[in-house]
């Protein structure tokens, strides 16, 4: 019997051999008559803000509230991500706006630290050429930038641009990039939300809660008691039918998800997230084989299809989790959801609420669910009322559903600063 692992030694390409291929692009072989004739980096503003508040006392923040991450073990910078993440904003994500010479504007959110790639580098290689031509526009930033980067800040650059592309083809085409795509699978998407403001979540229509974990092993058992008893708060709001999700951020070590999956078997997890560091596809691999009960899941900070195929290959992950603006963008998301396919290997992209990344899933069968964050509470009622409006909620069985935009490209609501 060919194991995964001998697959991918035999075949080279990860996908030809096997008759896996993408859906093909309706716009793929025509000349579009445009050229691309400038790329730079703005600040873009929602064309209608939503009132600045202060949020309840007490409300959750990734940004402002102890959250079990890889620093963790350094007291000095434990008790908040903000304490060792950049300052600059250079280090930070960025938006590029792709400009053709017919006046066609498109926009691609990127990942942290990209910019000055996009404008040192990319931006002379791809000046003059037709947006229309996504995979050779792909291809070319990536084999430009593999000598000195194919994960982290190369690809959270190649990701802001291939998204602005896309952008300016479903403008050019009149068309939502969902239907660019291929067309709708679903007719609304199911959506979970992150964050521990659990009773909010509720009350608002979820079913679906993604906790982020405040503890790990450097906190020992007095952690792990706060751990299971977050999630139990979550089980006693949700409900028996709800889904309950753990955010782990690379926290943890095999031993420590061990001992936390036995306490947790209670409370019916549906998955942990981002167990382990993210080069530790063994260690993956081996959790998967000995947790049975609560999914084992990540995927957020793997980059392109060669990552994701060493998940494949220690069969590691039971969902996997790129997200589009860091994996490579719309054009390599396609490709990883393809591989994933071949083995009904569900796709649930980080942030994939987001409103690019919502396309894919819309037009993507095995992706069966949608990330999103719900505003802090404590807001006036135009916050939440604008929520609803820009990710077009609506509530059903599985509790809130969301949808992409019918506009052309991506639908962007915003105005360049």
């Amino acid at each position: 019997m060919t194991t995964r692992r001998d697959w991918l030694r035999l075949t080279a390409a990860g996908l030809a051999d096997e008759g896996i291929s993408l859906a093909p692009l309706a716009f793929a072989q025509e000349k579009s008559k445009l050229k691309i004739t400038g790329i730079r980096l703005v600040k873009t503003r929602p064309l209608r803000p939503v009132p600045r508040y202060q949020p309840s006392a007490g409300s959750w923040s990734t940004g402002g509230v102890e959250v079990a991450n890889p620093m963790s073990i350094y007291p000095e910078f434990k008790p908040m991500r903000s304490l060792f993440m950049s300052d600059d904003p250079a280090l930070g994500g960025f938006t590029v706006e792709i400009e053709t010479d017919k006046g066609i504007k498109g926009y691609g959110p990127g990942g942290p630290a990209g910019g000055a790639i996009v404008t040192g580098h990319l931006t002379k290689l791809l000046m003059g050429r037709d947006p229309f031509d996504i995979e050779r526009n792909w291809d070319i930033m990536w084999r430009s930038t593999m000598h000195y980067g194919r994960m982290g800040a190369v690809c959270n650059a190649i990701s802001g641009v291939d998204l602005a592309l896309w952008d300016v083809v479903g403008k050019a085409a009149n068309m939502p990039v969902w239907k660019l795509l291929g067309g709708e699978t679903k007719a609304r998407i199911p959506s979970y939300c992150t964050g521990n403001d659990i009773e909010q979540h509720v009350e608002f229509g979820y079913k679906r809660l993604k906790l982020a974990i405040p503890h790990g092993p450097a906190d020992g058992k007095q952690g792990q008691k706060i751990n299971v008893e977050l999630v139990k708060r979550a089980r006693a709001a949700v409900g028996n039918e709800g889904d309950i999700m753990l955010d782990c951020w690379m926290a943890w070590t095999e031993r420590y998800t061990l001992e936390m999956a036995e306490l947790l078997a209670p409370y019916n997890v549906y998955w942990m997230e981002e167990v382990l560091q993210p080069h530790d596809y063994e260690g993956f691999g081996r959790l998967r084989q000995q947790i049975k009960h609560i999914k084992i899941v990540t995927g957020e900070h793997e980059y392109t299809r060669y990552g994701f195929r060493y998940l494949l290959a220690h069969n590691a992950a039971e969902i996997w989790q790129p997200d589009i603006h860091w994996c490579g963008g719309l054009t390599e998301l396609r490709r990883i959801g393809a591989l994933a396919a071949a083995y009904d290997i569900p796709v649930i992209p980080h942030g994939g609420g987001s409103r690019d990344s919502v396309h894919w899933i819309y037009a993507t069968a095995n992706s069966p669910w949608a990330e999103l964050f719900l505003p802090a509470p404590g807001g006036p009622k135009e916050v939440y009322q604008r929520f609803e409006e820009e990710n077009q909620i609506t509530r059903g069985p599985e509790g809130i559903y969301t949808r992409p935009s019918d506009s052309p490209g991506f639908g962007w609501q915003h105005t360049v600063a």
